[in-house]
């Protein structure tokens, strides 16, 4: 009878709207994110996200570069300073696949029962947030912080990695890359920092724009001993 409903059969699921829409979605996310992954394992990043804040927070960007001008390969970098970094910010950085689950699981205790704040980030989650996200800290960059190092560690090897987080992080109020730091601390190239030297560089990056400065020096200096000391025990493979 004309008044009754013509039966139309339901669309599968992979055809409705909503199920293109996701699909889409994840497709160019999966793009957009693993693009520049699998290309920075092989081209140097020239720029990040932090020297462009930086570049905005400044008078007009006058003391800042929005690019890394001298990119050093890790051969070419002091060992000293690669056993420092090492030392002072992951040292099972050869041993894990990008996240030291002891230290976050002591970091939360900490965090949760004393008035203290400590961190678990290894040198393989500060390389992808420094190299693709902001610093801000909340739960969306957290759960991208843990995405990008999944992926940085699957398709970097563990020598990129501490290469592009040597040459990409900062130093100071303006300073980015050890090459940088070396020049403007030692006025020379990181392939000749000593040993003291690169401790004291590994000792102010938990905060290097303010412990960069000689108000900090004390704090610094306590740091700096616990570095070298820690380095002369620490055994690493050949890199």
């Amino acid at each position: 009878m004309w008044w009754r409903k013509t039966y139309r059969p339901k669309k599968p699921f992979f055809k409705r709207w909503w199920f293109k829409w996701g699909l889409g979605s994840v497709l160019f996310f999966l793009g957009v994110t693993l693009l520049p992954v699998w290309l920075y394992a092989v081209v140097d990043p020239p720029t990040t996200p932090l020297m462009w804040i930086r570049w905005m927070e400044s008078d007009s960007g006058k003391k800042h570069s929005l690019f890394i001008k001298d990119w050093r390969p890790l051969n070419t970098i002091s060992p000293h300073l690669v056993r420092a970094v090492i030392s002072a910010e992951d040292q099972k950085f050869f041993m894990h696949n990008g996240f030291d689950w002891e230290a976050a699981v002591n970091a939360l205790e900490v965090n949760l029962t004393t008035k203290r704040t400590i961190g678990a980030s290894t040198i393989s989650m500060q390389t992808a947030r420094n190299v693709f996200l902001w610093q801000e800290r909340n739960w969306l960059r957290k759960g991208l912080e843990v995405y990008f190092t999944f992926l940085i560690e699957a398709f970097w090897s563990k020598q990129r990695i501490l290469e592009v987080y040597l040459n990409v992080i900062e130093w100071g109020d303006g300073v980015f890359g050890c090459d940088a730091a070396a020049r403007k601390y030692f006025n020379h190239s990181s392939r000749w920092i000593t040993q003291r030297d690169a401790a004291w560089m590994a000792a102010i990056l938990p905060n290097p724009r303010a412990w960069s400065k000689a108000r900090y020096q004390n704090r610094v200096q306590k740091r700096q001993t616990r570095i070298l000391l820690s380095m002369r025990k620490m055994k690493l493979p050949a890199i």
